[in-house]
């Protein structure tokens, strides 16, 4: 409820009506079927409007779900070090941190001793050095390297804007656009099968004869018969 004895008032078209006191615009808004509804609470007098109240409540809604979708908040991200990391795993955070910072992140770079590592620090800040400069073109160191107890860790900023959830990648083409070549090569692919299933004619063209000889032969030595020699007596 309003308990301001004036408000300036404005109608649901955005005309405004001038300052009026609170009751008598109460009553115009009830006239129109509409609430009033105080949009500038800390002007001198507040500001209120002509609305449907729960529409007003909706879009209000509606339009800060869409703010924070749109939104992406800086995370922190930690990368972990030791002072025996091999020359591949050292190159496999680098890249796992270069890919935080494209993406807007910041950073924590942590270098942890074990034993005796503890009273060489320098080897820990050496390679905080070393991870710095491989990654100089994506981010910046916010501070030196910092001891704390068996840590040694700096923090960096990334030189990219953050990325939204609705990132501005590179548009997919359509499934249709994709298939299209596919679809195409196939009648290619059967022109280049039509041959080969011609040439089945000619194979059986190829094979007649040989048959044909084979008959020939085999008949030829069925129908000769064998002589037979005079039988001689003894005498």
């Amino acid at each position: 409820m309003i308990r301001i004895p004036q408000v300036r008032v404005v109608d649901e078209e955005g005309n405004q009506l001038g300052v009026l006191p609170t009751q008598q615009a109460l009553e115009m808004a009830q006239e129109r079927g509409l609430d009033l509804v105080e949009v500038a609470p800390m002007a001198a007098p507040p500001v209120v409007r002509f609305l449907d109240f729960g529409q007003y409540k909706y879009e209000l809604t509606k339009r800060e779900k869409e703010a924070k979708r749109r939104q992406r908040s800086v995370t922190f991200k930690e990368i972990r070090l030791s002072p025996k990391i091999g020359v591949g795993d050292f190159q496999t955070k680098v890249n796992r941190a270069i890919e935080f910072l494209k993406d807007g992140d910041r950073i924590k770079v942590t270098v942890r001793f074990r034993g005796r590592e503890l009273t060489h620090p320098e080897l820990g800040r050496n390679m905080l050095a070393r991870f710095t400069e491989r990654v100089a073109e994506h981010g910046v160191a916010e501070r030196t390297p910092l001891l704390e107890g068996k840590s040694m860790y700096i923090t960096m900023a990334s030189t990219h804007k953050p990325k939204g959830h609705d990132g501005g990648g590179q548009a997919r083409p359509a499934a249709g656009e994709i298939d299209a070549p596919a679809a195409a090569e196939a009648p290619a692919a059967a022109k280049v099968d039509a041959p080969a299933k011609a040439e089945g004619p000619a194979a059986a063209k190829v094979d007649a004869p040989a048959k044909a000889d084979a008959s020939a032969k085999v008949d030829a030595t069925e129908t000769k018969t064998p002589t037979r020699r005079p039988a001689t007596t003894g005498e």
